[in-house]
């Protein structure tokens, strides 16, 4: 019994030994595996950081060369086209924005009316009552802001030496004449009397000088019937206004809806239709749907884009989205080609470097970084510059106005400015995005070095 009990013990033992020994050779090789990975991303660290070291000993050289002018070249290059796309984007934009707010503070965003087909660009508007159930509809909106009631009716003004036609706009008494007071250039706006009509009217500065009349003048405006007959009413100019859009200037005069609802033998509660103005009329497609489909089936709304009033001028608006897509393209294609011919040059510059470096056993992917992370760098500060100089030009702009236009040919009398901050994030990272990307095209040439040739090469 006591030698079985002593041989069991010394086998228990020899077991329990050999499984400690195993592991411990188990850790030894898990140890072994850990230390091997930290040793390499240690090394693949050790590279990366090499690389961008040299990149940024190469780009901060102060030592006089070749390159350092061309790098500096490049930098310039690269801030002038990013300036460029900032300031294209800022003025088109600005532009863009400027006169859509002058055609919506004039006639509002939607026009509501019966629906009438074949009717004239500008023409006198059938009249209709006013609907409870319409304004419902318009005021259930959140975006809606305000609504008007208006009517329009043709008429000509005889002055001293010549007569003028105009398109006479009349409004309520509860006229929102805020949005017009930016286009405000003498005198008031109408003032509307408890009972019968204003005698009062606005006439644009344009028709004014034409016909050389002044704030507080007598005129005398004939309005034409619907079988051809004229009537005269006596009016005094109580101010007058500017849009500097030719095509309003030349036409609209502003007077009450009352005296076109007695010329035209309207009853009191008759109208020409309702200007909707919205909170932001970048919603503007929106609401007219939302209000279009609520409407009674004889009602319509449409988008003052669809009118004849504005659809041209919209048009040729948008047309100057082509020109920021023109700009935008030539100024990357000309930091494109810029940053290229420096990274080239600086490739031709630095072929000893490559094949030392290649024959200490750097890999072509590390040398390749080099120049990239270079590249980086210069397009990093054109970047930077370029944004400092586009922003410092919009905001003198913005200040300033020291940029004017002839406001009868861009509806502007100076160049508006709007740049959004998505804008900048825009042309930032797509430059950088793009650059970096063609510049991976010049640095293969790095694995076609040969590095006995390359540290012979002069």
């Amino acid at each position: 019994m006591g030698i079985n009990s002593v041989n069991t013990k010394s086998s228990l033992i020899k077991k329990q030994n050999s499984a400690f020994h195993a592991l411990r050779l188990e850790n030894g090789k898990n140890f072994l595996s850990y230390q091997r990975e930290v040793y390499f991303w240690i090394l693949k660290f050790s590279l990366l950081n090499l690389a961008s070291f040299i990149a940024g000993r190469i780009a901060f050289n102060r030592q006089q060369s070749f390159s350092r002018f061309i790098i500096r070249l490049a930098i310039v290059a690269t801030t002038i086209s990013v300036a460029a796309m900032l300031l294209t984007l800022a003025f088109t934009n600005g532009f863009q924005y400027a006169i859509s707010q002058k055609i919506f503070n004039f006639w509002g965003g939607i026009r509501v009316q019966h629906y009438e087909n074949n009717r004239a660009s500008i023409a006198e508007e059938s009249p209709i009552f006013k609907n409870d159930t319409v304004l419902q509809v318009l005021r259930a909106n959140k975006e809606v802001k305000t609504i008007q009631a208006f009517a329009t009716k043709h008429a000509i003004i005889k002055g001293m030496e010549s007569i003028e036609g105009v398109l006479l706009k009349g409004v309520e008494k509860e006229y929102d004449f805020t949005n017009l007071d930016p286009f405000l250039k003498s005198g008031r706006w109408l003032h509307f009397p408890d009972s019968g009509y204003s005698t009062e009217i606005n006439l644009s500065a344009y028709t004014a000088n034409r016909l050389k009349l002044k704030v507080n003048d007598k005129i005398l405006i004939y309005f034409i019937q619907a079988d051809g007959t004229p009537k005269a009413r006596p009016l005094t100019v109580a101010g007058m206004f500017k849009t500097g859009i030719e095509d309003y200037d030349k036409l609209i005069a502003i007077g009450d809806l009352r005296l076109i609802q007695r010329l035209n033998n309207w009853d009191p509660k008759q109208i020409g239709g309702y200007e909707v103005f919205l909170k932001d009329f970048r919603k503007l497609d929106t609401v007219n749907s939302m209000i279009f489909q609520q409407l009674p089936s004889t009602w319509n709304s449409r988008t003052i884009k669809e009118l004849p009033l504005a659809a041209g001028i919209f048009d040729w608006l948008n047309l100057q989205n082509i020109t920021i897509v023109i700009v935008l393209i030539i100024m990357t294609i000309v930091a494109i080609l810029n940053l290229v011919t420096c990274l080239i040059i600086l490739l031709l510059e630095r072929t000893k470097m490559i094949g030392i470096l290649k024959a200490l056993g750097s890999p072509d992917n590390s040398i390749q970084k080099i120049f990239l992370y270079h590249g980086a760098i210069i397009t990093g500060f054109g970047i930077l510059f370029g944004n400092i100089l586009g922003l410092l030009i919009c905001w003198l702009q913005q200040r300033y106005g020291f940029i004017t236009l002839p406001e009868d040919a861009y509806y502007l009398s100076k160049a508006a400015v709007k740049l959004e901050v998505w804008h900048i994030g825009l042309v930032n990272a797509g430059t950088f995005l793009i650059c970096f990307l063609v510049l991976m095209i010049p640095t293969i040439i790095i694995r076609n070095v040969q590095p006995v040739k390359a540290i012979r090469f002069n």
